[in-house]
């Protein structure tokens, strides 16, 4: 008795199904995600995830109902970026005086005309920032700045780099977590 090997797809077959796919859930997935998650960029990361994994299937002909298989997958990326100590941003770190609540990239976006007070302290945090920023490993220092200072998403440094997006997300982290460590004491000036 001879057993049947199930054959791979065919190539331009995988990639005609991924594409349909991607056409008629791309937009219902994101709906999905957008109001669950704290910014569009995490949304965008999120959907990103589950398209690699749907396009990483060897064979996308057994699954038998996609539409739940993709809310399902979805829903677990959703809990997965919850789970996980979150990415934080320069914007995460805030701090409140009497005329509200700043953060400190705010402060070092502010112009000129700010004062000499706040031209002092934004050398200050630039000063410490990049100092902190030159400890970190070379890989780790280009996706924060990219990320951060010239406003790439996650994906696109992803694909720049050819790069796996977890490989992106977990060298950011990386670099908060240092930043963080190192812009303690800032931060902690900010509040008292």
């Amino acid at each position: 008795m001879e057993i049947a090997e199930k054959l791979p797809m065919p190539q331009k077959e995988k990639e005609n199904i991924i594409s349909q796919t991607v056409s008629s859930y791309g937009g219902k997935l994101m709906s999905f995600i957008r109001p669950k998650v704290k910014n569009t960029e995490d949304a965008e990361d999120i959907l990103q995830e589950v398209w690699y994994q749907f396009s990483s299937l060897t064979n996308l002909s057994e699954i038998v109902n996609v539409g739940g298989w993709l809310y399902r997958v979805t829903a677990n990326k959703i809990t997965d970026k919850y789970r996980k100590k979150k990415t934080e941003n320069l914007e995460d770190f805030v701090y409140e005086d009497e005329d509200g609540t700043f953060s400190i990239k705010d402060i070092l976006l502010l112009d000129d005309s700010a004062g000499p007070e706040v031209k002092m302290f934004q050398d200050e945090i630039w000063k410490k920032l990049f100092a902190a920023l030159e400890e970190l490993p070379e890989k780790q220092k280009l996706v924060y700045m990219e990320n951060e200072l010239n406003d790439k998403t996650l994906q696109q440094i992803a694909d720049e780099q050819g790069e796996n997006i977890k490989t992106i997300i977990s060298r950011k982290n990386y670099a908060v977590k240092h930043l963080r460590n190192r812009l303690k004491q800032l931060y902690e000036d900010l509040n008292n």
